[in-house]
């Protein structure tokens, strides 16, 4: 049996975006309950020279829409990454996994073989076909920073396991 490539994103990045969220929200209600500055943990990072939390999930978000946008061959969304606060970082997720439902599986399937160039007409350019481009590259970058904002959280006592990781099947 095979696998479409629709279904080995879309699907996978919107469970995922759903995990940010439901870890997002424990942080959140673990930092009122402990009195610690909800600005303490989204800025929480595993090592100095790592991203914090918030900019993880701005990262998850940015790879989920972009990932899925070229495989769709269609525009990928900006969104400016101004998030301060649990609120707004909930409400990037939402407008990800808004953005996710709205690719056509049509878009997707079918399109192992689309040519996807990444930071077209710069130095850093790099040309890939679709299937080894979310196999290799895309979904690796994606799971790197949810899970590296699921460490932050761990490390910062968040009360969150694998079934919090694994999200919404």
């Amino acid at each position: 049996m095979t696998i479409s490539l629709y279904d080995a994103s879309v699907p996978v990045f919107k469970q995922m975006m759903g995990t940010l969220s439901i870890i997002l929200d424990k942080a959140e209600k673990h930092a009122k309950s402990e009195n610690i500055a909800q600005e303490t943990l989204l800025s929480a990072r595993l090592f100095p020279d790592m991203y914090d939390l918030t900019r993880q999930i701005q990262m998850s978000s940015d790879f989920a829409k972009a990932v899925s946008a070229r495989l769709a061959g269609m525009e990928i969304p900006s969104y400016p990454d101004n998030e301060t606060t649990f609120d707004e970082l909930q409400q990037r997720i939402d407008k990800t996994i808004q953005f996710l439902s709205s690719i056509p599986r049509e878009r997707v399937d079918g399109s192992e073989e689309r040519e996807i160039v990444v930071r077209a007409g710069t130095p850093r350019e790099k040309t890939y076909i679709a299937q080894p481009y979310l196999l290799h590259h895309g979904l690796p970058q994606f799971f790197f920073h949810v899970t590296i904002a699921y460490a932050i959280l761990r490390h910062s006592g968040v009360e969150i396991g694998k079934t919090d990781y694994m999200g919404k099947l």
